[in-house]
């Protein structure tokens, strides 16, 4: 049965507004990335009087029926998904905003704190990118990383490794493992939009 037909979604396609919880799960992405959405106009929202946030049914639907005619028309950037691995929650929001900021509608971006989360998000929310931090509580990154590559329906998603002790030692070894660049902390944001393919273009020069 097709996600998107009337059947398959009942309950919310009878409501007239969704909150966001309910509108980030149609559209496969993280309530902070429909956020980012919202405030650059991408996607319309309406305020209640007590101050929260509702998407109407209909607009969701736009939105829902634009994605799919990207994909459809091979425009793979519209399906983008990244999710980053890092237990520190502050520097996990300020990747999740960078990347949803520079990527727009594009990108959708999730967080996993540790290596337990990341497997479920794995089969979830399916991404094609991971910024994976190294040095984790429980699985860390060096095992994460190998289970992903080690396994048949994740092992062509992108790693992109971080560290705050990159050491040559801990740089070889996550490569190794299959990461494609282990990148040091504090990161550069320049080279990791330019990396994720979300960095803005340079005008062309008026120079001959």
């Amino acid at each position: 049965m097709k996600p998107d037909s009337p059947s398959a979604l009942p309950a919310w396609r009878e409501k007239p507004y969704l909150t966001p919880n309910e509108a980030a799960a149609q559209l496969m992405v993280a309530p902070n990335t429909l956020r980012l959405w919202s405030e650059k106009g991408l996607l319309r929202a309406q305020t209640t009087a007590g101050g929260h946030r509702r998407f109407p049914r209909e607009e969701v639907e736009r939105f829902l029926r634009e994605r799919h005619a990207r994909r459809a028309s091979g425009d793979t950037a519209a399906v983008r998904r990244v999710l980053i691995i890092d237990d520190d929650s502050a520097f996990a929001r300020y990747l999740l905003s960078l990347i949803s900021g520079a990527g727009g509608e594009s990108v959708a971006a999730a967080i996993a704190h540790d290596g337990f989360e990341a497997g479920h998000m794995l089969h979830t929310f399916r991404p094609q990118i991971i910024l994976l931090d190294l040095m984790m509580p429980g699985l860390d990154g060096f095992q994460v990383c190998h289970l992903i590559k080690n396994e048949p329906v994740t092992c062509a998603t992108r790693i992109i490794a971080m560290t705050g002790y990159p050491t040559q030692v801990n740089i070889q070894r996550i490569l190794a493992a299959g990461a494609e660049v282990c990148l040091p902390k504090p990161l550069d944001d320049e080279r990791l939009l330019d990396i994720l393919g979300l960095a803005p273009r340079q005008p062309p020069s008026d120079i001959p």
